[in-house]
């Protein structure tokens, strides 16, 4: 089944969808770091790559990345229609993170990416073992 909008409408639509403030991901995040008392970090800050959280101090850059906007090897899909196009739009996404984790740490930045799935209630512990590691370090 071909798309329902016009190239046009179908750009807008899109454009509407927003890249910060995603209660599934970085809100949740940020409850979770309340919750659990980790303190020290900030967001929307003007750090290469656009963080979803940093902690200035440690040096440290935490990304939150959708299960299907960031290609999660557990859980992502691939959309039906229009292939060609998400084949190279979400290519072009690992792409892009791979080349801001290389510049961030080569200035001096830790980087951890949680993926979305992490988020949920039964890994909470996990994640927030690995990172108060990263923390750490």
């Amino acid at each position: 089944m071909g798309d329902i909008y016009s190239k046009a409408k179908r750009s807008e639509v899109m454009s509407q969808i927003r890249g910060r403030g995603n209660k599934d991901t970085e809100l949740a995040l940020a409850k979770l770091l309340r919750r659990h008392g980790i303190t020290g970090w900030r967001r929307n800050q003007q750090v290469f790559g656009k963080p979803d959280f940093i902690f200035r101090k440690a040096r440290l850059a935490v990304f939150v990345d959708g299960c299907f906007w960031h290609g999660c090897p557990k859980h992502a899909t691939k959309p039906k229609n229009n292939r060609a196009f998400w084949r190279r739009k979400l290519a072009g996404n690992k792409t892009r993170d791979r080349a801001v984790d290389r510049v961030l740490r080569r200035e001096g930045w830790r980087v951890v990416r949680i993926w979305e799935h992490e988020l949920a209630k039964k890994t909470e512990l996990r994640l927030l073992r690995r990172l108060r590691r990263s923390l750490k370090k």
